[in-house]
Formats: C-alpha cells, structure tokens, sequence
C-alpha cells in the first residue's frame, strides 16, 4: 500500500496512493507472524495514515501514480477528498482510476492530467519526468524527480523482461543515460531481492499454460491476479490455439480487459465470450479466468470451488491452474480451496509444483538489481517496497555494486538526499487506517 512523499522547497510531491486487502491495523499481528488475529481485527481494504500530509494539504503540489495496481492506485478513490490536488498518471492507469471513480461520482471532479512516456512535467518545484519500464501491467514507469536540490530516480515497480507481451520490451540504454545525469539517489523496488539470478520474462508463462491446456479433456480455469492483462491475453492465444473459448469470471477481470481494450492494450483479433455462456459450451471448449487465486472467500474462484458460482459447475477431472504467486499469510486460505477441489475430484495444479513457468514476478531478482545499480550509478541507495530482510539484501547488493552509500529504514523515517544524506528516524507518525470493514 505505497504511499511515497518528496519534499522540496517547502512543497510535497506524493507518489503513489494505494490499498491493501484483508489486513489488520496493527502490521505485526498477521497470518504471516503465526499471530493470533481476530475476524474483528481484520479490515477489507485498508491504506497508510495520510495524516501528515493531509494537515498541509496546501503545500502538496500534486500526486503521481506509477500504475495502476491497487496497491499504488486503490487509495486514491477513497482519499483524494483529503488532498484535492492534480493526479498526473498515464492513460491506461487514468482509464482504470476513472472507472473507480464513478462508482462514488468523482469522476468528474478529481484532475486527471495524463502524461506520456519520457514527458517531462513541472509539477510546483518538481521536474518529474516518465521513463517506460517493464512490470506485469500495462504503462508502468519509472520516475526522474529532478529538483533544484538534487535529482531520484524512483524505479517504483520493475523488471527486466526482454518479452513482456504487452508494451515495450526492457531499454537498457535509457539507464545508462542516466549515469551522466549524477543521479543523488536510486529508490529501489526491493521485493525479489533475496533471490538469486534473473526473473521469468511473462513470454515464458505462455509456452507451460499451453502445455497444460493442451493436455486437460475438461473444461480449465486459472485463477490469477486480475490485473495481468499480459497473461490474460496469453490465454486467450491459447483458447484460440486449442478450439476452446475464453471466459472472464470476475468484475475486476472485465473491468481491467475492458480497460485495456478503451487504451489499445487488448488485441481486437482476441475473443472473450460472455461469462454467461461458459456454462453451455461442452467441457473440452471451456477455458475461464477466475479473480480469488488467494482464497478470496466472495471470488469467483472460491464459489466455483464451493460449486455456487452462477456461471459454471466444475465436475471430476476438470483442471484449476494457479497462475499466480501464494501470498504468505493466504497458505491456508489457498489449502482450503484446493482441499474442495479435491474433494470433488477436479485437478488442480500450483505454479510453483509446475515444470515449466506458469506464473511470472514482476520485481526484480538480484542480477536485475546490479545492471540497474551499474547502469545507473546513483550517489545513495534507498531500499524500498519490502520487508526489512528485503531492504537490507538490496542495500548490500547496491555496496557490491560501489554505490557510495544506502539509507535503509522504517515507515515514518525521514531520508535526506541532499544537500547532506541522512536519516532522522521517526519523524513523522504512521499508521494504516481501514477504508472497508
């Protein structure tokens, strides 16, 4: 639930606004921990305490959404109220938050400014401009924040993926530029840090899903997240490839494919039926993309496996793919589901149990992590995005890599770039605060 703030010349500049899910106030007593939580501890849609911010609302120059997944974008529906400021994002991101917004009606009142990549904008005392890099959505980019006082490089989330089925792939050389500029500070995605080698580029997923499908006489649902509109349409090549048609089982699927085909992101050559339909096809032509590959207790994938979803009843020796990543703290939630499933008879097959790829992270692994240290050479290193083990291994990957010098730290800490870098803990009070029950 990133929610970033550069200060300079008595104005802030936000970066990001965004939700988590099924959370506690309290981050310490999670699933995760092998805390105890109680059901009344546990809020639906929860997001960072903007307090600080909000008590000098008049001071923040404007808010930049990277794109558009919902820990960056969810809470900015919920909270632009408070701040009342430009949003400057990209088309696909700025598709995606107004049909969020006109669910509460502030579609029209909330100024979307929409930027395009390597566009550089003046936003009060900040030169922002967006640099187009690979990530598991469409239009994610990284930031150059240039100020009187010093430059950031803000990757916000980031892969190299030579392949990335949707967009560009990966330009190395707009990183190297970069080391002429005398960057101040790289702010770092840490999330895949503590993994050796190179990510799967999300190309490679395509090959192992048609193997699969290929092999299943049943009807097939994947459950994965519904924001990857890269492996949806990896699916939907290979519905048309096997003679099967495709399926959306989720409002947040329609949603995002809807999104994707209103900013050209969906290829018009590719069919997805009304879910309505999957249910009076024979077996062999089904093949559904489900939303809860989490153990969401009210998606689509969960029903199904409960045999309540309106649209399609799986029988024995039909196939369930988990194309997606087990988030720790849902293990049991997941167990669950699958223990349905087989209660029933139906397959079902984890990505991780898998030979060949079916899923792909969207972060970086630690090769990714030193050709951008190299390629970028910045003066000072902030980890961000990951748990404090996370930090810590990017941090010492940026000393491998002859970074001068990393600040690691904690929500609320304050991280000076320049004229002097520093770190003053605790210097501005967090929290997280429920946005659903």
């Amino acid at each position: 639930m990133n929610m970033n703030l550069y200060g300079h010349a008595d104005s802030w500049l936000m970066v990001d606004c965004g939700v988590t899910f099924q959370s506690p106030l309290k981050p310490e007593y999670t699933q995760a921990s092998g805390s105890s939580v109680m059901a009344r501890d546990i809020f639906d849609v929860v997001c960072a305490d903007p307090r600080f911010i909000t008590a000098q609302k008049d001071k923040l120059a404007g808010i930049v959404i990277t794109h558009a997944h919902e820990d960056h974008v969810g809470a900015l529906p919920y909270l632009w109220q408070r701040f009342k400021c430009p949003v400057y994002t990209t088309a696909y991101t700025a598709e995606i938050l107004r049909r969020k917004l006109s669910r509460d009606g502030l579609a029209q009142r909330m100024p979307i400014i929409e930027v395009s990549t390597q566009q550089k904008v003046d936003i009060g005392p900040f030169n922002v401009e967006w640099i187009g890099i690979t990530h598991s959505i469409p239009e994610p980019h990284a930031l150059m924040i240039r100020t009187e006082a010093g430059s950031v490089f803000h990757t916000a989330d980031w892969k190299i993926d030579a392949k990335p089925i949707t967009g560009q792939p990966f330009n190395a050389s707009i990183f190297k530029q970069l080391a002429k500029q005398s960057v101040n500070a790289m702010v770092c995605d840490s999330t895949n840090a503590l993994r050796l080698g190179h990510s799967i580029s999300e190309s490679d997923c395509y090959q192992g899903l048609l193997e699969l499908v290929e092999g299943a006489t049943g009807r097939v649902v994947v459950g994965c997240f519904s924001s990857n509109i890269a492996r949806m349409i990896s699916l939907a090549k290979i519905a048309q490839k096997t003679g099967r048609y495709l399926a959306l089982f989720g409002r947040s699927l329609e949603n995002t494919v809807s999104a994707a085909r209103a900013t050209g992101h969906w290829p018009q050559e590719l069919e997805v039926i009304d879910a309505f339909h999957a249910g009076y096809l024979l077996k062999h032509e089904v093949l559904a993309v489900a939303t809860g590959s989490q153990g969401e207790s009210r998606a689509a994938l969960s029903q199904i496996a409960q045999d309540n979803y309106r649209n399609l009843s799986l029988e024995a020796d039909d196939l369930v793919i988990f194309s997606s990543i087990i988030i720790p703290g849902n293990e049991k939630l997941i167990d669950r589901m699958i223990d349905l499933f087989h209660q029933r008879r139906i397959r079902t097959i984890l990505a991780e149990d898998n030979p060949k790829p079916i899923h792909a992270s969207g972060h970086p692994c630690q090769e990714e992590l030193i050709l951008m240290y190299n390629w970028v050479k910045p003066q000072l290193a902030i980890p961000t995005h990951g748990e404090p083990q996370h930090l810590k291994a990017n941090a010492d990957i940026a000393s491998q890599c002859h970074v001068p010098r990393s600040l690691t730290g904690l929500n609320g800490d304050l991280f000076i770039i320049a004229p002097e870098p520093k770190l003053v803990k605790n210097a501005v009070k967090t929290g997280r605060i429920p946005l659903q029950n």
